[in-house]
């Protein structure tokens, strides 16, 4: 296969002088509320990166490194128009354009040797991005969607990189286990318990102790590793084959009141609102099921305004589990799930709420949360309840991490 990673440089900071030319030239920086010292740094340009600021940090701390730096709010709306017209780019070199996240884009290009090489290719698209869009892309340019996602990461801004069958292992296998897709920080800190501090051990290691520490998922990563995974890059248009978005678990111990089962809930609703989001896509149906600790089993589901929004999801789950679980007058919760169906496309052109006032502040938020959580892993940030409680493995959100590319 010929695979090609495009990562749009700086995507969201990109966009926001793309749409505001007087911020040409200057430090910039979306936060979560610029017309307070108390926000966060969400995105940065790479002036703004070259003087030491950090996707993460309170913008009064990136301020003490960079005095000059202009903060702006986040403009989603704007951020998905211009990831669509990159998109509609990709889509004329081939049927193969594979969506992560708003800025990101895997492309099978083996069947396009009518644009020429995948690296003659990866040049044309660099260069009528920037033409067409005003900004820029680094791409990747490999034999997997592995390596070509690490290819975009190692040369950034506006680069081409190509990490060939001939040259992987002098490229890839230096690099930390930590720079591999899906390897968050829990999963790095197995491996490096077990030994394994770069991709080379990675590929190197015992697969029978990767099997028996990671189950399945050890040997996947193992194959990534050594270049042998064969993930496919989906049509643009398999999203709709999804028919519904859920999670599920066991808690740690069993939920003996409503606050224990809601902690889970909003855990699992968090989820779930960031899986369709990754998607592009929003639901109407949620649906919950519960099982107590002597096995019986109940679940009830309920039609929502069209949402892909945690607090939204949850609320809806809520009321369900009030509906079928008497908390402390009932047995014991020993697992709980959440299911969103009634999936549609966002670009789809249905009137929906994204961007009505009403739920502005919220979705602002959600994407905020996805951004830092892509980089830094999912529970680095959260709510109170779910980030302290004894209830749900720190490992679950990690657990899906590790299957590569199975979303």
């Amino acid at each position: 296969m010929d695979i090609l990673h495009c990562d749009l440089n700086n995507f969201y900071a990109s966009v926001e002088q793309a749409i505001n030319p007087q911020l040409k030239g200057k430090f910039v920086a979306v936060s979560g509320n610029p017309a307070t010292r108390s926000g966060i740094i969400l995105a940065k340009n790479t002036a703004a990166k070259q003087m030491g600021v950090k996707t993460g940090e309170a913008i009064w701390e990136a301020k003490q490194k960079c005095p000059q730096l202009v903060c702006v709010p986040p403009h989603f709306e704007y951020y998905s128009h211009f990831s669509k017209r990159v998109r509609e780019i990709y889509e004329q070199y081939t049927d193969r354009v594979e969506g992560f996240g708003l800025d990101e884009c895997w492309l099978d290009v083996t069947h396009s040797k009518i644009f020429g090489t995948p690296f003659e290719i990866a040049e044309k698209l660099r260069s009528e991005v920037r033409q067409k869009t005003g900004l820029t892309i680094s791409v990747g340019v490999s034999f997997t969607k592995t390596f070509a996602k690490l290819g975009s990461d190692l040369k950034k801004p506006d680069a081409t990189t190509v990490i060939s069958r001939e040259n992987f292992k002098k490229v890839v296998w230096p690099l930390s286990v930590g720079e591999m897709l899906f390897i968050g920080p829990h999963t790095s800190q197995k491996l490096n318990a077990m030994g394994i501090f770069t991709l080379g051990d990675l590929a190197m290691a015992d697969t029978d102790l990767l099997r028996k520490r990671f189950g399945i998922v050890g040997e996947r990563l193992q194959n990534c590793a050594l270049g042998l995974d064969c993930e496919e890059v989906r049509r643009a248009d398999v999203h709709r084959e999804i028919k519904s978005v859920g999670h599920g678990t066991t808690a740690l111990r069993d939920m003996t009141c409503y606050k224990d089962a809601e902690t889970v809930l909003c855990v699992l609703s968090e989820m779930v609102a960031t899986r369709l989001r990754r998607y592009g896509m929003y639901g109407s149906v949620v649906h919950v099921d519960i099982r107590r600790n002597d096995l019986t089993h109940e679940a009830k589901q309920k039609t929502v305004p069209k949402t892909f929004v945690a607090k939204e999801i949850y609320n809806a789950g809520k009321e369900l589990l009030h509906s079928i679980w008497r908390g402390g007058a009932d047995k014991p919760l020993r697992s709980l799930s959440v299911n969103v169906s009634a999936l549609s496309d966002v670009s789809s052109g249905v009137q929906m709420a994204l961007w009505e006032e009403k739920n502005e502040k919220q979705q602002q938020l959600e994407f905020s949360l996805d951004k830092i959580r892509k980089k830094f892993g999912f529970d680095v940030i959260g709510t109170a309840n779910t980030l302290h409680n004894d209830l749900v493995s720190k490992n679950m959100a990690s657990e899906e991490d590790l299957l590569p590319f199975k979303r």
